[in-house]
């Protein structure tokens, strides 16, 4: 998806975000396929297991196998039809999660030619954190940033100090 173009700006963001609260010590399951983000946490010292892409609102052994003490979850939730249901099941006490927020001048995002690069949800910072905390999660720290495009016209301005993606940090307690 990004061979060539690395989102540059989300990934410094994320990787800060992720130092802040993560030791490198700790093991990470990361929901979603190896992609470029897996190799920058590797680089810093993070040991990452990734998802080989099951379908997480039907198949939760992933995580429920998982012997990690950190999920990170980039970019992943807004895919799923129940994001719920696989929050819940997460046996990791720490959660480093983000998603887009709801743009209200743009629509969802939908390829129509690959069913896995679409968006069922894009959220509003409030809806993400009280799914997060429905699903037993506690949230210690957030954040969101804006993602401009170097493009001309109004939602490319709109984009300039809108902010469009939000991270959170959050724990539980052991079940």
């Amino acid at each position: 998806m990004y061979e060539s173009n690395y989102p540059k700006k989300r990934y410094e963001k994320t990787l800060s975000f992720l130092k802040k609260h993560i030791d490198p010590s700790e093991t990470i399951l990361d929901l979603g396929v190896v992609n470029p983000f897996t190799k920058i946490m590797e680089e810093q010292g993070y040991r990452v297991k990734n998802t080989h892409g099951e379908d997480l609102d039907l198949d939760f052994s992933v995580v429920t196998s998982s012997e990690a003490s950190v999920v990170t979850a980039f970019e992943i939730f807004e895919h799923l039809l129940a994001p719920f249901n696989v929050l819940s099941e997460i046996k990791a006490t720490k959660l480093v999660a983000s998603v887009p927020l709801r743009l209200w001048f743009a629509t969802a995002y939908r390829s129509k030619t690959d069913p896995r690069d679409r968006h069922y949800h894009e959220f509003e910072a409030w809806q993400f954190d009280w799914l997060l905390q429905k699903s037993g999660w506690k949230i210690i720290d957030s954040d969101k940033w804006a993602h401009p495009v170097n493009k001309i016209g109004f939602r490319p301005l709109l984009r300039q100090f809108t902010p469009r993606y939000y991270i959170v940090y959050a724990e539980r307690s052991v079940i």
